[in-house]
């Protein structure tokens, strides 16, 4: 498994934890892309050691390739002396720093394959973060759109509800005011009819014969009362 790929693994594994807490589309794109950045600058950073550490060992390099130039001077310059036995021992040094250089060149080819291999993963893994902003933009400004439509909608759904309110309240405004109409026609036309009595009146048909005979009486009386005053008595 590729550096990118155990990278992707670990990525997906945290972002299913974080999408099962996070209800907002939106922000779940802006964590994702956040992680991706992160990722991209680790990858960074972890070039930039590697290229440095390179320079580093590029650099001894260049210190013991001198000190090989040196030793072989000092070895001719032995020989001229006819000291052979120092001949020797610088060219047994110079030998001895050959090695050091052969390891220091397998370190430097594991570092420059190394260096090759990051620069590959962070050229896949910015243009997939390219990629993933300017998806990320297009599906925030989409779920901008759908809540805006989900608002109005919304809205116009409880003006709705609203104004079928109003329409029931007169409906049933109107029909209380039929029925109220109705019971007021009813009593005008019993009381009309005789069914319903005045309150006033008294409610024993004896009485009430008894109470108009009286009444017919006293009118018979002032009648002849007024008769009198007039003189035609």
């Amino acid at each position: 498994m590729g550096i990118l790929s155990r990278m992707s693994t670990i990525f997906k594994s945290k972002m299913n934890k974080i999408l099962d807490q996070v209800e907002n589309p939106q922000e779940t794109l802006e964590y994702s892309y956040n992680r991706q950045l992160e990722m991209l600058q680790n990858v960074k950073r972890n070039l930039a050691d590697v290229v440095a550490s390179k320079k580093r060992l590029e650099l001894q390099a260049v210190k013991l390739k001198d000190s090989q130039k040196k030793l072989e001077d000092q070895a001719r310059q032995a020989l001229q002396l006819g000291r052979e036995d120092l001949a020797t021992t610088a060219l047994e040094r110079k030998a001895a720093i050959q090695q050091q250089l052969d390891g220091l060149q397998e370190q430097i080819k594991g570092l420059e394959a190394e260096q090759a291999k990051l620069a590959a993963v962070e050229a896949k893994l910015q243009a997939k973060v390219e990629a993933f902003r300017t998806k990320k933009e297009i599906i925030k400004a989409q779920y901008s759109a759908a809540q805006a439509q989900v608002k109005i909608g919304e809205a116009a759904t409880g003006l709705s509800e609203e104004l079928a309110d109003v329409s029931l309240a007169i409906q049933r405004a109107e029909e209380k005011t039929e029925q109220m109409r109705a019971r007021a026609a009813a009593i005008d036309e019993l009381v009309n009819s005789g069914v319903l009595e005045d309150a006033l009146e008294p409610a024993d048909p004896l009485e009430r014969e008894l109470k108009q005979a009286g009444a017919a009486t006293q009118v018979q009386a002032d009648l002849e009362r007024l008769k009198r005053e007039v003189g035609k008595a």
